[in-house]
C-alpha cells in the first residue's frame, strides 16, 4: 500500500478569507497532496490545514504553503487568543499509513531545511524530530511568543536548528517536527476565562508548575474567551488519545465544571480526529450506561451526542475522521468495494491475485456474519427476552470479526502482489540479487501471516458459535450451519495458502512455527464446526 504521512501546518491567520484560501488552494494544487480539512478560528487568529500525500508530496505541499504566507501574512501586525510565534506557527509531520516514525523525522528534518534556506526565516525542530531534550515540547519553544523573538534568537541556548538567529518581523520563527497524532479538543463553558484556565491548570500535565502537576497525562491546555460565541473554552491538546482519552477530558471538566457551579455546554473537535479515538470514547459511554450498539455509525452519533460536538457547528464524521477522508479520496477502494459480481469475475480473471487466499477471507466474513445476523434475530424479540442477554454477549464479536474478515480479502491480494513485485526487481549483479530475494522472502512471509491471521481470527469464533447453536430459535438452524461450514471452509483455505508458500521460505525456523500454527488451527477448525453441526442436529431431534 502507499505510504501516507499527514501534515498539519497552522497559520496565523483565521479572519481574512482571501489569505486562508491562498493558503488552502496551494497545497491542493501540489501533485501528491489531498487536502482534508480547513479550520479558521476568528478569536485565536489561526486556521489549521490537515492535509495527506507521501512523504516527499507532503514536504512540496507544506512548502508551497509557506511561500504563500510569507507573501500574505505580517507577524508585526498579528493578534490573536492563540500562543504563536510565526505566519507558519507550527508545522508537524504525522504517521497514518505505511510510515514510520523515522520517515516523519526526515520529512521535519528536510522542510525545515528548505524552508530556512529558501525565506531566510528561523526554523526550530520539535517532538520526536528534536536535537535536544529542551526542544521536545512546542510550549517550551513557543514561550514567550513572537513578541520575545528578537530577545530570544539572540540567546546561543536559544539558536534555530536551522536558518539565521535573526529576527524576521513579517515571520517570526516557525517550528516543525514529527508526533503521533494530535488532537485539539476544547470543552465549551458559560462562564469567564479565568474560571476555564483555572480548569486548564487542574487538568493539564504542566499543570501550575514543577510541585502543582496536572491530573491527566500527555494533555496541554489553557482556559480562553470565544468572543464570536459568546463562550469560555477549556482548551487542550491531546499528544495521545489512547493515554488520555477524549472523553477522560471532557468528564473531567464537568467534574471541575460541577464543583464550581459552571455550566458545561458540549465540545468541539478542531480539525481531524482519528476513528480509533472516537470509537474509544463509544466504548467508554456504551460501557457506563450499559448500552448495546453495534453499528460504527451509530457509536460515532453516540459520541456527538455525549460531547455535544455539534454545539457551535455541525459535526459532519464524513469530513472530520480521518480515515473516512483517506477512503473517500482513494480512487481503487479495493477488492472489497467491488459488487460482487465483479468481485467474482476479478477472482474468474486471468491473474494470480485475487486467488484462494482472498476467496478464504470473503468466506470467513460471511461466516461471521451469518453468527451476527442469527444473533440479531434472536434478540430484541418479546417471545426471545430470556436470550437477551446471551446474545448482547454473543453478537458483538461476530460483528467484529465480519468487518477484519472483509478486510482481509484486499489484504491477501497485497500481500501477494507485494511478492509478485519483488519477483520484478533487477538482478544483474550480486547485490541486486540479494536485494531480491531479501524482498522476495519477506513477500513469502507476509503472504503467510495473512492467511495465518484469518485462521486465527476464526478459531476465536468457535466457542461463541458453540453457545448460539445453544440457545438459537431452530428457524435459524440452517443459516447457522451454512455459517459454521464457510468459517471451516476459510480456515482450509488458509492452511492450503499457508503451505504452498511455505515450501518457498528459506526461514526453517519460522517454517516450522507457521507449520505447526496452521495445521493446530485447522484441527480446531474441523472440531468446532462438527460440534456446532451435532448440537443443532441433537435439539432438532
Amino acid at each position: 500500500m502507499a505510504k501516507l504521512v499527514e501534515c498539519v501546518p497552522n497559520f496565523s491567520e483565521g479572519n481574512n478569507k482571501e489569505v486562508i484560501d491562498a493558503l488552502g488552494q496551494a497545497i491542493s494544487r501540489t501533485p501528491g497532496c489531498m487536502l482534508l480539512d480547513v479550520d479558521a478560528g476568528a478569536s485565536t487568529n489561526r486556521t489549521v490545514y490537515t492535509f495527506v500525500g507521501s512523504p516527499e508530496a507532503i514536504v512540496e505541499g507544506a512548502l508551497s504553503a509557506a511561500r504563500v504566507a510569507e507573501q500574505l501574512i505580517d507577524m508585526s501586525q498579528h493578534t490573536g487568543e492563540h500562543p504563536r510565534m510565526g505566519a507558519l506557527d507550527v508545522c508537524p509531520f504525522v504517521p497514518v499509513m505505511n510510515v514510520s516514525m523515522e520517515e516523519c523525522v526526515t520529512c521535519a528534518h528536510v522542510f525545515g531545511q528548505r524552508l530556512a534556506a529558501e525565506l531566510g526565516v528561523p526554523v526550530y525542530l520539535y517532538g520526536e524530530a528534536a536535537r535536544e531534550e529542551s526542544r521536545k515540547a512546542l510550549p517550551a519553544i513557543r514561550a514567550g511568543e513572537y513578541e520575545a523573538l528578537p530577545e530570544k534568537l539572540a540567546k546561543p541556548e536559544w539558536a534555530p536548528d536551522f536558518g539565521p538567529p535573526t529576527f524576521v518581523p513579517r515571520w517570526g520563527a516557525t517550528v516543525t517536527g514529527a508526533r503521533t497524532f494530535l488532537i485539539a479538543y476544547n470543552v465549551n463553558l458559560l462562564c469567564t476565562k479565568e474560571l476555564a484556565h483555572r480548569i486548564a491548570l487542574n487538568l493539564r500535565e504542566q499543570g501550575r508548575g514543577a510541585n502543582q502537576p496536572g491530573r491527566l497525562k500527555r494533555v496541554q491546555g489553557i482556559g480562553w474567551y470565544l468572543e464570536e460565541e459568546n463562550i469560555a473554552q477549556v482548551s487542550t491538546n491531546l499528544l495521545d488519545f489512547e493515554t488520555t482519552p477524549l472523553h477522560a477530558i471532557y468528564e473531567e471538566v464537568c467534574r471541575d465544571a460541577e464543583a464550581l457551579n459552571l455550566p458545561v455546554v458540549g465540545s468541539q473537535l478542531v480539525g481531524l480526529v482519528p476513528k480509533k479515538a472516537m470509537l474509544d470514547t463509544a466504548e467508554f459511554y456504551i460501557k457506563k450506561e450499559k448500552l448495546f450498539i453495534l453499528e460504527e455509525e451509530q457509536k460515532i452519533r453516540l459520541v456527538v451526542s455525549r460531547l455535544g460536538l455539534d454545539s457551535l457547528s455541525p459535526f459532519h464524521p464524513r469530513e472530520r475522521i480521518i480515515e473516512y477522508l483517506v477512503q473517500a479520496g482513494e480512487v481503487d477502494g479495493g477488492l472489497v468495494a467491488k459488487p460482487l459480481g465483479a468481485f467474482v469475475r476479478a477472482v474468474g480473471g486471468r491473474s494470480a491475485a485475487p486467488g484462494g487466499g482472498s476467496v478464504s477471507a470473503a468466506a470467513a466474513a460471511l461466516g461471521a456474519a451469518l453468527g451476527c445476523m442469527v444473533g440479531l434475530m434472536n434478540y430484541g424479540k418479546r417471545q426471545f427476552e430470556e436470550l437477551d442477554p446471551i446474545m448482547r454477549k454473543l453478537i458483538p464479536p461476530f460483528h467484529q470479526a465480519m468487518d477484519e474478515l472483509v478486510a482481509m480479502v484486499d489484504a491477501d491480494s497485497r500481500a501477494f502482489s507485494s511478492y509478485m513485485e519483488a519477483m520484478k526487481l533487477p538482478k544483474s549483479t550480486p547485490e541486486e540479487q540479494e536485494r531480491r530475494m531479501a524482498a522476495m522472502q519477506q513477500g513469502l512471509k507476509t503472504a503467510v501471516r495473512v492467511p495465518c491471521a484469518l485462521a486465527e481470527k476464526v478459531s476465536g469464533l468457535w466457542p461463541a458459535l458453540k453457545e448460539l447453536a445453544h440457545h438459537c430459535n431452530l428457524a435459524c438452524k440452517s443459516d447457522i450451519q451454512v455459517g459454521a461450514k464457510m468459517l471451516e471452509a476459510a480456515v482450509f483455505g488458509a492452511y492450503f495458502n499457508v503451505m504452498i508458500n511455505l515450501k518457498d521460505i528459506t526461514d526453517e525456523k519460522f517454517k516450522l512455527a507457521m507449520s505447526q500454527k496452521v495445521s493446530r488451527l485447522l484441527e480446531e477448525a474441523k472440531q468446532g464446526s462438527a460440534l456446532v453441526l451435532a448440537l443443532l442436529e441433537k435439539r432438532g431431534a
